[in-house]
């Protein structure tokens, strides 16, 4: 029997959506006021999702403590009140989007947990915006 535990955090950010590559006018048309030189800012939401087997020891999927710790050190330390562009390295090169933001979360949560847990990470932009990730 498999059961999901989740943990939600939240983190703040600014960001700016655009590709050095294309002119601003491309960037504009593509990424709209998410194009703002100047960047702007997000209050994330983040739902981290852990499913396994209870241990039969302890009754648990996963320590919420444990969790709790990972979501501090590899999301909420590395991007609160940070500008995702200029501060964060994952996104030198990557434009962060919610899309990838998250996979970029996943990415780091994954391997601090052990093999046998799947992993799901949901972020929200906005209370409307989000998006759900889960390895594939």
């Amino acid at each position: 029997m498999k059961v999901t535990v989740s943990r939600k955090a939240h983190f703040n950010a600014a960001h700016r959506l655009y590709r050095p590559d294309w002119s601003f006018e491309k960037n504009d048309l593509v990424f709209g006021k998410c194009n703002n030189p100047n960047y702007h800012g997000h209050n994330y939401e983040l739902i981290v999702s852990v499913k396994g087997e209870i241990d039969p020891e302890t009754g648990y999927v996963i320590d919420m403590k444990v969790l709790k710790d990972i979501i501090k050190d590899e999301v909420e330390d590395a991007f609160d009140h940070k500008n995702l562009n200029l501060e964060v390295s994952d996104f030198k090169t990557l434009n962060p989007t919610a899309e990838n933001i998250s996979v970029v979360i996943y990415n780091k949560i994954k391997p601090k947990l052990s093999q046998h847990l799947d992993l799901e990470i949901t972020l929200f932009e906005t209370p409307r915006n989000f998006v759900t990730y889960s390895g594939e």
